[in-house]
């Protein structure tokens, strides 16, 4: 039945009625005539509805209908790429944190004025720089009273030294007197009496060299005691002035120059040393046996890329292994360490970091978006001699930027269809497309085996 509109009109003129038995004779009212009209074009309305229904019926196809061979609907356009092979490294991707190397909060161990701070809040200090002092007088007269207290012991002993010598001598003066003393009381010619007082007199004189020596020890102990206090002094002294003890990046100053500050309680500032630097990450414990497995082997690659400029990377090597399974998470932690020669690294910045185990030689790699996933899994269509694609199931593993690692399925060279999937059913045939949509003349990129 044709479809044409005006051979519908001419059909159901209202003079000859062909596709309806009207009555040739005219309706005898207007009221009649009216009412004729109505019923007419209401009829004609249906029947219309009805061939233009059974016209777009028979023009109409599903998309799968269209694309499989003998509907009479074509080749669907469609993109195809060709199986590969290359080695790939096998890396583990997650997102970590930056954390640095050492980090030093600086107390004064000193109390006092601050009286110059040498650095500015930010600045890259060394180790042994000078960052303050504080107000050094009260100090500097603790350690001149000490070296005075020395001074003074050391007299004593001079002096506790002169008097032992003096002692010596005349002891020994009395101890020879006392022995002829003796002789000349065996002889008769001196009384006991003298013999007696000499001889005391000699061992009086004994007992004063002990207390000499005595004195001396007590006064080697004095100028030990002054030596320490020295010490003592000069090291408060030194606390005084306060040096970096690392060398890295000053944060914000807590106390002002001008300030008092209290000792072992003020924190003055925070240093983070940052070349080289940590960046703490964590991976699933599924991961654990091969990364100790690989690292037995040698040092394993991170490579970290800042999410603020994924253009530049750092290179460092994994150093540690934490030693237990966060329970909570399933994850174990891992760092690696990073020289940061350029400082691109943050404290507390997180970066994307690749743990790379290991590089699979020869492995079979697919675009991404050429994987499809059914209810039966994933799979690929591949393209075959006759243009025609086949429904293959695939087992992908690991994915490398873009590309899929095919561990079964496909094997290289075959073609496979990367756009156009949607359209596809096992069977149908296809045809190339560029890039922009429309069909690829003479297929001269990408064509399928012919």
């Amino acid at each position: 039945m044709a479809c044409n509109l005006k051979e519908l009109l001419d059909a159901f003129s209202l003079q000859t009625g062909p596709c309806m038995n009207f009555p040739p004779t005219k309706p005898r009212t207007s009221r009649d005539a009216n009412s004729f009209s109505i019923i007419s074009l209401a009829a004609i309305t249906i029947v219309i509805g009805f061939v233009f229904s059974g016209c777009a019926s028979k023009g109409s196809t599903t998309p799968q209908q269209q694309g499989r061979r003998g509907d009479g609907g074509g080749p669907v356009p469609v993109v195809v790429t060709t199986v590969t092979q290359k080695d790939v490294p096998i890396d583990i991707q997650v997102i970590g944190n930056v954390e640095a190397y050492s980090t030093i909060t600086v107390k004064a161990q000193a109390g006092g004025e601050l009286t110059n701070v040498y650095f500015h809040e930010g600045d890259y200090v060394k180790k042994g720089d000078l960052l303050f002092t504080i107000d050094q007088r009260p100090f500097q007269a603790q350690l001149s009273q000490a070296e005075a207290n020395l001074a003074r012991d050391t007299a004593a002993l001079s002096q506790a030294e002169a008097n032992l010598a003096r002692d010596v001598a005349q002891e020994k003066f009395a101890q020879s007197q006392a022995s002829r003393m003796d002789e000349l009381f065996k002889a008769g010619v001196m009384s006991k009496e003298q013999t007696d007082q000499q001889r005391s007199s000699a061992d009086a004189l004994s007992q004063a060299v002990n207390a000499d020596k005595a004195a001396i020890e007590s006064a080697k102990a004095q100028i030990g005691a002054a030596k320490a206090a020295i010490d003592t002094a000069k090291v408060q002294l030194g606390y005084t002035t306060i040096r970096s003890p690392i060398e890295g990046r000053t944060g914000n100053l807590m106390v002002k120059q001008g300030n008092i500050v209290a000792m072992n309680t003020t924190d003055l500032i925070t240093i983070a040393e940052v070349q080289p630097i940590y960046v703490t990450f964590s991976v699933p414990e599924a991961n654990l046996a091969e990364v100790k497995r690989y690292m037995a082997e040698g040092k394993l690659p991170v490579t970290v890329t800042p999410q603020d400029d994924t253009s530049k990377k750092e290179t460092g090597v994994l150093t540690f292994i934490d030693n237990t399974v966060d329970a909570t998470t399933g994850t174990i932690k891992l760092k690696g360490t990073f020289q940061n020669a350029d400082r691109a690294l943050w404290p507390g910045q997180f970066v994307r970091v690749a743990l790379r185990l290991t590089t699979r030689s020869d492995a079979v790699i697919l675009p991404n978006q050429a994987v499809q996933t059914g209810q039966e899994g994933q799979f690929v269509y591949v393209v075959k001699q006759d243009r025609t694609v086949e429904f293959r199931p695939v087992v992908t593993g690991a994915r490398v930027d873009q590309d899929l690692v095919i561990e079964k399925g496909v094997q290289p060279g075959e073609t496979v269809v990367t756009e156009g999937q949607l359209r596809l059913a096992p069977g149908s045939r296809i045809m190339l497309r560029d890039e922009r949509g429309g069909p690829r003349p003479g297929g001269r990129r990408n064509r399928p085996p012919t």
